[in-house]
Parts: structure tokens; C-alpha cells; sequence
């Protein structure tokens, strides 16, 4: 069974019910969250599993002892795991109409499935100048004018809208690496892209834990800085302040894709 049937059904229960609010102005961030009581619960539970779960395997993961190490090897299965998320980048970036990016994201997977031995070296980034173009189906939905929606936070994958959630759905449909792979291959693609995720919660983890573990509402504090810099990225509603480059090391929000 492949990783996206079960991803699918789980994703579309969440999303399809929607209900009308009237947005309310946070820091003067507008955030539609009709869904607060249910996102709330989420929430707690996110906290509690990244807490006992993710958080161990991080600190584990960046320990002193064998650091370098630990660290090269986060380092490659962090490359490994971006490498096979860029077919799906091209792929968006097509349907956005930017063909710049889609030509860029192309020939930094051909570079580094290749020469960088599957993803594991970065040598597009390093010797041939080509950096990740990020893009999702969420921006995709986004240039074709398809409005935010409310604000949702989704079981381990973390803060959302209504649109970046079906966008995360779609990103698995039209994702060519699971179309070319079998069964065991889109299995092991999808363990891979995971284990990149959790490096990446090792990488900035007293930023996350100081998000999550040290605000006096975490949840009101995660909603805020996902919108901010989610519309920043998306340069949606003139949101001109990026929440995470005013923070010490370019922190980043660890649920992010």
C-alpha cells in the first residue's frame, strides 16, 4: 500500500467541512479560525508528541557525543529528502506558469541525483548555482486566486489553511516520484522526506521548543507566525515582515513543507 492512500482520505476528512466566520485581528494579522476549539486540541496533542516523540529523537540526533558525525549524516538524508521533493516543485511551478523555476528545480535534481549520488551531496547548490526554488500546490492554488480559507492545524503535519491543506493532498497526487516508484520505493521516498523533516526540527530546536514549549499560548503564537509567513512567502494581503528572518538563525516553523 502506497504512503498516499492513506494520506488521501485522512486529509480530505479534515478539510471538506467548512463553516463562515467573522475574522478577528491578532497583532494586526487578520486570522480566520472558526476551527479554533477543534485546532486547540490538535494542537495540544502536537505539542505533546513533538515533546516525547520528536523532540528526544532530535536531541538524540545533535548530541555531543559523535556531533560531527551525526551531524554529516543529518546533513545528507536533509539533501536526500529535499532532492526528492523537487520533481513535485517542477511540476507546480508549470502549472503556476513560472517556467524560470521549473527549469532551475530540473536541472538542480538532474545535478544532484547524479552527480550528487541520489541527493546526498548538494553539489547544484554548491558548485553550479542552483538553488531550491521552494513552491508547493498551496502556492499553485494561490495564483489561481483560490482565497486562504480558515486556518487549521492538522494532526502531526502542524499549522495550515484550508487551501495549503488541500494543497498538501495534491502535492502527493501529481508528485511524479510516486508514480515511477513501486510500492516499497514511494514507501521508502516517503520515510526519507520524513526523516528530512525531523533534521531539520534538529537543526532549530531551542527555536521550536521556545515556540512551543515556552509561550504563554503556543497556539495563538504558532498561528501568528505560520500566517505571517505564510502570506509573506506568498506575498498575499502586503504582509511585508517575515516573522522567521527576525529571528537568530533564519528559525524555521518545524511542521513546514
Amino acid at each position: 500500500m502506497r504512503p498516499l492512500s492513506l494520506v488521501v482520505p485522512l486529509a480530505l476528512s479534515v478539510i471538506l467541512a467548512g463553516c463562515a466566520s467573522e475574522p478577528v485581528m491578532q497583532d494586526g494579522i487578520r486570522v480566520n479560525d472558526p476551527f479554533e476549539q477543534q485546532n486547540r486540541r490538535v494542537h495540544a496533542f502536537n505539542k505533546a508528541f513533538d515533546q516525547r516523540v520528536i523532540a528526544p529523537v532530535a536531541r538524540l540526533a545533535s548530541s555531543d557525543d559523535g556531533a560531527q558525525g551525526k551531524g554529516r549524516v543529518m546533513d545528507l538524508v536533509i539533501n536526500a529528502g529535499s532532492n526528492l521533493s523537487l520533481p513535485g516543485k517542477v511540476v507546480n511551478s508549470v502549472l503556476q506558469g513560472r517556467p524560470e523555476p521549473a527549469i532551475k528545480n530540473f536541472f538542480r535534481f538532474a545535478v544532484n541525483t547524479t552527480i550528487g549520488i541520489g541527493g546526498l551531496l548538494d553539489p547544484a547548490g554548491q558548485d553550479f548555482g542552483l538553488p531550491e526554488q521552494d513552491t508547493d500546490f498551496g502556492e499553485t492554488l494561490a495564483v489561481w486566486g483560490v482565497p486562504e480559507g480558515a486556518y487549521l492545524e492538522l494532526p502531526i503535519l502542524g499549522p495550515s489553511t484550508q487551501r495549503d491543506a488541500v494543497g498538501k493532498v495534491v502535492d502527493l497526487v501529481i508528485d511524479p516520484v510516486y508514480h515511477l516508484l513501486n510500492s516499497d520505493g514511494a514507501w521508502a521516498a516517503f520515510g526519507l522526506r520524513t526523516a528530512s523533516k525531523a533534521g531539520d526540527r534538529a537543526r532549530f530546536g531551542d527555536t521550536v521548543d521556545s515556540v512551543l514549549q515556552d509561550s504563554a499560548d503556543s497556539y495563538a503564537q504558532l498561528r501568528l507566525i505560520y500566517l505571517m509567513h505564510r502570506r509573506h512567502e506568498l506575498n498575499e494581503e502586503g504582509t511585508e515582515i517575515d516573522p522567521y528572518a527576525e529571528t537568530a538563525d533564519d528559525a524555521i516553523d518545524p511542521y513546514a513543507e
